[in-house]
């Protein structure tokens, strides 16, 4: 892999200000994330990395005052790099003293600079401390009053590379309510309303998968109309479920059995969804029980 195609963001800042909701949205980003690395490390790592193949092209490592007298290699690890010509960018993170004070007491942890005083002490002094690598910091989030849906927008949106549409995985699901609800469902849609092929006879022991069976509920002004309607609320939410940094959204949706309707259905929303470009997948749930509705 050419060091061009790779990715290094090293991740610092006050500690309170949500270095651990970062990390867990950029390896939802697809980082290979690795917290409290020496900073005496991260060449050799990153050579590591950069050797794998492709296998790990992106990397975000934490690094902060935790590593105690580690963490004032950084300036100098920071400028060897350069001179290797290892790029690198750095996310610094900071809130409002009034902000960490209220998330340590919340927490009931103590602060890493004054384990046995006061938290404002310790903000103070980790303050100073990270004066110079703030300085060098490519993108500067302040966390305060940053609701955490909020800030995993502001990571995807400065470290996302994919194509929006890549950036979230749509799994639709066919079930059977007779089966029960997926407890994993995003949306659960019940689609009993559709006209049902049980009540044809040459229908009653195939799936919505066959032609006949499909064409049968196709015909019906009403599925028609659910579809469109159903395909404008998709395209509605999915960019708001994108914004707000959701990886993966899992559509469920029922019929009696998990026969016919709901496996129709998820088979058209399948198709609707790949032909707009996003990562679908379609499980149907129930059709292995090959019940009859």
């Amino acid at each position: 892999m050419s060091i061009d195609n790779f990715r290094l963001v090293i991740i610092t800042g006050m500690s309170g200000a949500g270095k651990s909701q970062v990390m867990r949205a950029m390896e939802d980003l697809g980082y290979f994330c690795v917290d409290n690395l020496p900073p005496m490390l991260i060449p050799k790592f990153a050579e590591l990395c950069i050797q794998s193949g492709g296998k790990v092209a992106k990397i975000a490592l934490v690094v902060d005052i935790r590593g105690g007298e580690f963490f004032d290699d950084l300036l100098q690890v920071l400028e060897g790099m350069e001179k290797q010509g290892l790029l690198y960018e750095i996310l610094f993170l900071e809130a409002s003293d009034a902000t960490l004070i209220r998330r340590y007491k919340e927490t009931r942890r103590r602060h890493p600079m004054a384990p046995h005083g006061r938290i404002s002490e310790g903000i103070s002094r980790e303050r100073e401390r990270l004066e110079h690598i703030r300085g060098r910091a490519t993108h500067i989030i302040d966390t305060s009053g940053l609701a955490t849906a909020t800030l995993r927008g502001k990571i995807t949106a400065l470290f996302a590379e994919e194509h929006e549409h890549d950036r979230m995985t749509v799994t639709v699901v066919s079930f059977g309510f007779k089966y029960g609800i997926p407890m994993d469902g995003d949306m659960v849609l019940d689609v009993r309303f559709l006209p049902n092929p049980f009540y044809v006879e040459s229908l009653r022991r195939k799936s919505g998968q066959e032609a006949l069976v499909g064409d049968y509920i196709w015909k019906w002004p009403v599925t028609q109309q659910f579809m469109e309607k159903l395909s404008g609320l998709i395209d509605f939410l999915i960019p708001h479920y994108i914004k707000e940094g959701k990886s993966q959204l899992i559509i469920a949706i029922g019929c009696t059995g998990g026969l016919h309707r709901s496996v129709f259905v998820a088979e058209k929303m399948f198709g609707y969804l790949k032909g707009k470009g996003f990562k679908v997948n379609v499980e149907h749930r129930d059709i292995k029980h090959n019940v009859i509705e």
